[in-house]
């Protein structure tokens, strides 16, 4: 029975899963099961990922790399020290690598080592000494151990680099407010925003000082640049409510106590302030939803429970009311406010004894003069102030210190989704798993693919999404029973078109994607005009030069195209002519051809490709935003704003943040 080279591979890789990996290791192709793991690493199959890298380690334990990425698949899982070790198994063996100190220092940095991570950023940044973010988590670490002097002379070395970068002025007035500075990190600010004057973290910085001098009509107007520029920042939203209020706009407070417990749900002074203006406005009960949060939280926060016991009062809870005030006295005997307000409550229920008894203790403590004369001119007190008298206040921040700076790593978050400030929406493949749509209700369909769906030729629905998940690890091993099943009758019916379409699909969802290719290269031989192997074979091409770029640190967006991705994107560009010439009806392929030209920053040539998408579809919500986005990077801020707006209206809210951006700098 004849096998090719990749069946085999693939034979053996699931045998070796099975069975414990019992089996000579130097005859895997190690260069092509890295490729794999990088492959699955981008797509977050992370379990996936490790399992290809083990294999590597055990045939070359010898090789620094599937070290460092299986230590990167385990900081995505938020496994810290094992991947801190692996990073040191990387390290020891290739001590020249700069990836594998900045790794291991983001490792030491979510486990507090700060120390640590500095020594290994020292290190990195001697080997690379132009990697700009490498020095930005330096000064950072630096300023967690409190060594500003460091701090100070690394920044310097920032500024000398790179002077037309704002963020390294914003630091420097950091370092300065950390030792009470105040007058130099106002210098620092202003030169931060005449290098840049869309520096959010300086407008905040601006703001907390102004603020801080009681002037809030100003320190709003510096956080309304800085939210403008850093609109998913809750705290800004928290601060501007705060000045709104010493301003009398409530309602404008209340929209801002909405909105930062919008981004961030469980940000305490958020409900807690948003609770006292409900209550202040007569919404009792979601204001005592607001403060049951609080208390869960925090169960002897006493100001919230003096605060609940108020509502409860006014919507008819007596008991609950009595309750929480108790719970108040017993942790301060002299709240003298509290036994009145209790006394009035005990008499609504008919406590007559209970209610004289309060009413007798304040007028003791009056007679003895005892009430003190505690009375604070301020509105607002600060969250660590407990006195029940403050019950009716704000609540500020313990510090009015400008918000920290985050550290910057290509490891945070998805590697595919790094945050820029303009990125299109993803290309659209064929897939097994995709998520369902929520808000963008445009439905997805082509009669080719509902064709094969409906031939019983695969063993899932295939659908058309750019919106795409993983596969369970159960449903991973069924792909892999698959191909070798498949390979099986392929043995004995090498000329099945079909089965070499079904197996390139298996093997793009195990992140397979050369085996893939090559699979479908066979079933385009042997049946030149299949609209979907052309389409198929163009997306594990684009796939595969996406995971090559993300997993080798480069952005979203790469600064210039290598020669391989190049070419790589080319023959993709082919293939999808051939679906056009096929289905001229694609549109899909229009979009994605428009996704490769962003990719090879080729915008009048993407911009192009969507138009066309658009001329076959008008309600396509997608083609509408990347050339909304494009036209933006291409500096056409009025027209990229139009497709923005219409992308909005079909469904892609996420549209009009970009528009909120943007619209400012026409």
């Amino acid at each position: 029975m004849r096998k090719t080279s990749l069946s085999i591979l693939f034979i053996f890789l699931s045998l070796w899963g099975r069975l414990g990996g019992g089996f000579l290791f130097a005859q895997i192709n190690t260069d092509r099961v890295m490729l794999m793991g990088r492959n699955a690493l981008y797509y977050e199959d992370y379990v996936l990922s490790i399992q290809r890298f083990n294999m590597v380690i055990n045939a070359k334990p010898f090789l620094s790399e599937p070290y460092f990425f299986r230590g990167l698949a385990k900081f995505y899982l938020e496994d810290y020290k094992g991947a801190e070790s692996d990073c040191t198994s990387a390290i020891e063996l290739n001590p020249y690598i700069e990836n594998n100190f900045s790794l291991r220092a983001i490792c030491r940095i979510n486990t507090k080592a700060y120390d640590l991570a500095e020594a290994d950023y020292v290190k990195a940044t001697k080997i690379n000494p132009m990697n700009e973010g490498n020095w930005h988590n330096l000064v950072l670490c630096q300023m967690e151990q409190k060594a500003y002097e460091r701090a100070d002379s690394s920044l310097d070395v920032m500024i000398r680099q790179w002077p037309k970068n704002a963020e390294s002025y914003t630091m420097k007035a950091q370092v300065r407010f950390a030792v009470s500075d105040t007058v130099k990190a106002e210098e620092w600010l202003d030169k931060a925003l005449k290098v840049n004057n869309f520096e959010g973290p300086a407008w905040s910085m601006k703001a907390m000082v102004t603020l801080n001098r009681g002037n809030y009509k100003e320190g709003e107007e510096y956080l309304d640049r800085a939210i403008l520029q850093l609109p998913r920042n809750a705290s800004l939203y928290v601060n501007r409510a705060l000045a709104r209020f010493h301003q009398q706009n409530l309602r404008g407070a209340m929209n801002d106590y909405d909105a930062a417990l919008e981004i961030e749900p469980g940000n305490y002074l958020g409900h807690f302030n948003r609770g006292l203006l409900r209550a202040q406005v007569g919404d009792d009960n979601r204001a005592i939803e607001d403060f049951n949060f609080v208390l869960e939280q925090e169960p002897d926060n006493v100001i919230a429970l003096y605060n609940r016991a108020l509502l409860l009062d006014q919507t008819g809870d007596y008991k609950g009311a009595i309750r929480d005030i108790s719970a108040v006295i017993q942790e301060y005997p002299e709240f003298w406010t509290g036994y009145q307000t209790r006394a009035q409550i005990r008499r609504k229920i008919g406590d007559v004894y209970g209610a004289e008894r309060d009413e007798f203790k304040v007028l003791k403590a009056q007679m003895e003069k005892r009430t003190g004369t505690y009375k604070s001119k301020s509105k607002t007190r600060k969250k660590s102030d407990r006195n029940p008298e403050d019950y009716n206040k704000l609540v500020e921040a313990d510090t009015n210190q400008p918000d920290k700076e985050e550290y910057t790593s290509e490891y945070r978050g998805r590697v595919q989704n790094r945050q820029t400030d303009l990125v299109p929406e993803p290309f659209y493949v064929m897939t097994y798993y995709h998520k369902e749509r929520t808000t963008n209700s445009y439905i997805t369909f082509h009669k080719v693919v509902d064709d094969l769906n409906v031939s019983g030729q695969l063993p899932l629905r295939l659908s058309i999404s750019n919106e795409e998940t993983n596969a369970s690890e159960a449903r991973m091993r069924q792909h892999f029973d698959d191909i070798t099943a498949v390979t099986e009758v392929l043995g004995d019916s090498p000329e099945t078109t079909g089965l070499y379409l079904r197996r390139a699909l298996d093997y793009y969802h195990v992140r397979d994607f050369d085996a893939c290719i090559v699979d479908l290269d066979r079933a385009i031989a042997l049946q030149p005009l299949v609209t979907i192997s052309y389409f198929l074979r163009a997306q594990a091409v684009c796939a595969q030069q996406l995971a090559i770029a993300a997993t080798n640190h480069t952005t979203a967006l790469p600064l210039s195209p290598t020669t391989d991705s190049k070419i790589a994107y080319g023959k993709a560009l082919e293939d999808l002519e051939h679906v056009l010439s096929l289905s001229p009806d694609m549109v899909y392929a229009h979009y994605n051809i428009g996704n490769i030209y962003v990719q090879l920053h080729e915008y009048d040539k993407a911009i192009a490709a969507y138009t066309r998408a658009l001329e076959l579809d008008a309600r396509f919500p997608d083609a509408y935003y990347n050339r909304g986005v494009v036209r933006l990077m291409d500096g056409h801020t009025e027209e990229g704003l139009s497709d923005l707006s219409q992308a909005g209206e079909y469904g892609l809210y996420g549209a009009y943040n970009l528009i909120k951006r943007y619209s400012k700098v026409k």
